[in-house]
């Protein structure tokens, strides 16, 4: 609802500001009209170079916009794979300027599903297979790669935006605005669907953590600038954080292990009748091995049945389970009409490794294609495109000799393996994947960040309100579903765990990282240009809600129910109308 609000509220103005823009006409520095347009270009070069701010163009009339947005140099968007300032501004007409802003939100809707089917169905199990791969505790892997796999958007956007100087206060925006939103509508959604009781150390060892992180993205933000000393530490306080989860897992775990044997000896309870919590509920965990067996025998084939090589490839390139289709609400099958044209590239290009699989998802016709399209799909997405172009010694491409490399690993897999058995070296699918879809991301990420920055300009909206509000909001949403059915489903504290958890990541991998690679790339410091009173409303507002979470909730005996969700609601919803107050100048300050 928020959404529609929000696109309904954005075409009103593009269309209010499109008529103020063409019933004025602006005058020549000498006031007279008419002059020739060598006569124009001229003078904006002139006005280019003492004032190069690309949000300057809706100060031109509609006919000087295009001259000048093709010789600032500010309006030149390094990332991304399209020139949207070139396309609102000189490929159509400013009165089609409201169907521009039409297109380019339906444009953003189709990205933001690119970034949740790449991270949920290709990114996040990937690395669950890597962790696997690697022996990783529950705990190490939950807070790593599970963290990395679910803010994956939220990160490539950060380092996105933080890649051009007048994007970075979006890429603030993005993740304080998320950080708001995750810690109030998503957790108190999840206080009004299941009332419970919070693990207590948990949540004040993530709010206080949290916390931190917020104080420190402020004085970065009031000082303008940070160095690679600070960024250093600000990635630190992750590793400080992830240290400290495990140790208290550990110290967690012993406590418990102790209490079970003391009560186990005193009881004299046999030890069979203790199961653990991670055993499967459909198969008892303490039937012999004999007797497993012929559990399990009786769910097995009676007679086996082998598939050709097409039909297993046109089987893998199916993304439709015939069985959920039938259970699902209509609404969800024309989304997933929708999706199906993406998911079906996205299969074609991105191996997936499932270690809960008896064949690991092994798919040798399909394995074997992205052997070909996984690299290629790499070289012409990666940095926007920019190695597509590469010749080697300026006379062979680059795409066609990763092309070649392709076909010829793809040839010795297809001859060296059977449909059946998956090869030794499968698990490196695992890490193809994990790059590719990388890629794919921060591509879309970059994309996203671009488009962003044209409405921006189109609608003179402040990265920062766009970051809060259309990036926030696109990257939260599958958290939100997701945690929101946890507390449906009887988890809620897995559901406030995630909440908190996971954007203590994003804020710190976000930030940090992006200025990391700011600072490599230019070899200076970053410099933060500040968007005025909304980003101190923006930052003082996460800080508010953590420091009141962080006393009412020990003070209701860690209790959240429907009152506290209630008031994180209501929380949301005044920071939200406060901060369009700014953006608008409406606040009386």
């Amino acid at each position: 609802m928020s959404v529609s609000v929000l696109l309904s509220l954005l075409l009103l103005v593009a269309s209010c500001h499109q008529q103020v823009t063409s019933g004025s006409q602006v005058l020549p520095a000498d006031g007279l009209p008419g002059k020739s347009s060598e006569t124009t270009s001229n003078m904006l070069r002139e006005v280019d170079s003492n004032n190069d701010e690309c949000d300057l163009v809706m100060n031109h009339t509609a006919a000087e916009r295009c001259t000048f947005v093709r010789n600032t140099p500010d309006c030149d968007m390094g990332d991304g794979f399209i020139n949207y300032l070139d396309v609102a501004f000189c490929l159509l007409p400013p009165y089609l300027t409201p169907l521009t802003i039409t297109l380019c939100i339906i444009w953003l809707l189709f990205l933001f599903v690119i970034l949740g089917l790449t991270a949920s169905k290709f990114f996040c199990p990937n690395l669950s297979a890597i962790s696997c791969s690697l022996h990783l505790t529950h705990n190490v892997a939950g807070v790593t790669f599970l963290a990395l796999g679910n803010g994956a958007p939220d990160i490539f956007s950060a380092m996105a935006a933080f890649s051009h100087p007048h994007t970075a206060g979006m890429a603030v925006g993005a993740l304080f605005g998320a950080g708001i939103f995750v810690t109030t509508v998503v957790a108190g959604n999840v206080a009004l669907f299941k009332p419970f009781d919070v693990a207590s150390r948990p949540f004040l060892r993530d709010v206080i953590f949290y916390m931190v992180a917020v104080y420190w993205t402020f004085i970065m933000l009031y000082r303008g600038t940070t160095t690679l000393g600070e960024t250093l530490g600000y990635l630190g306080l992750y590793v400080l954080y992830v240290v400290t989860v495990i140790v208290s897992a550990y110290i967690y775990n012993r406590q418990k292990h102790s209490l079970n044997t003391s009560i186990q000896n005193n009881t004299h309870v046999p030890a069979e009748f203790h199961s653990s919590d991670d055993d499967d509920d459909d198969v008892p965990g303490f039937l012999p091995a004999s007797l497993l067996q012929e559990y399990e025998s009786e769910y097995t084939p009676l007679l086996t049945s082998s598939e050709s090589t097409v039909q297993i490839l046109l089987r893998s390139l199916n993304p439709v389970d015939s069985r959920q289709w039938r259970r699902k609400p209509w609404n969800w099958k024309v989304f997933k009409v929708l999706k199906i044209p993406v998911e079906v590239l996205l299969l074609l290009c991105i191996p997936v490794v499932d270690p809960d699989k008896e064949d690991r998802n092994w798919r040798r016709p399909l394995n074997c294609i992205q052997l070909i399209t996984a690299p290629l799909v790499c070289v012409l997405a990666f940095q926007s495109g920019q190695y597509g172009k590469h010749m080697i010694q300026g006379e062979f491409p680059l795409w066609l000799l990763v092309l070649l490399l392709g076909f010829f690993f793809s040839a010795i897999v297809f001859f060296t393996t059977t449909n059946d058995c998956p090869p030794k070296y499968h698990p490196f699918f695992a890490l193809v994947g994990f790059v590719v879809s990388a890629v794919l991301i921060s591509a879309a990420a970059s994309e996203v960040v671009s488009l962003l920055h044209m409405l921006g300009v189109v609608l003179s909206l402040s990265n920062t309100v766009l970051g809060l509000t259309l990036l926030a909001w696109g990257n939260s949403i599958g958290d939100c579903f997701s945690d929101i059915t946890l507390a449906r489903q009887g988890y809620p504290r897995m559901a406030i765990a995630a909440c908190f958890g996971g954007i203590i990541f994003n804020m710190l991998f976000g930030v940090g990282l992006g200025c990391l690679v700011q600072m490599m790339k230019t070899k200076v410091d970053v410099q933060f240009e500040s968007e005025g009173v909304l980003t101190w409303i923006l930052a003082g507002s996460l800080g508010l809600s953590l420091v009141v979470s962080f006393i009412t909730v020990p003070l209701c005996r860690f209790r959240l129910g429907r009152p506290y969700g209630i008031f994180l609601l209501v929380f949301y919803v005044a920071f939200l109308v406060v901060a369009l107050l700014a953006e608008f100048n409406k606040l009386p300050i």
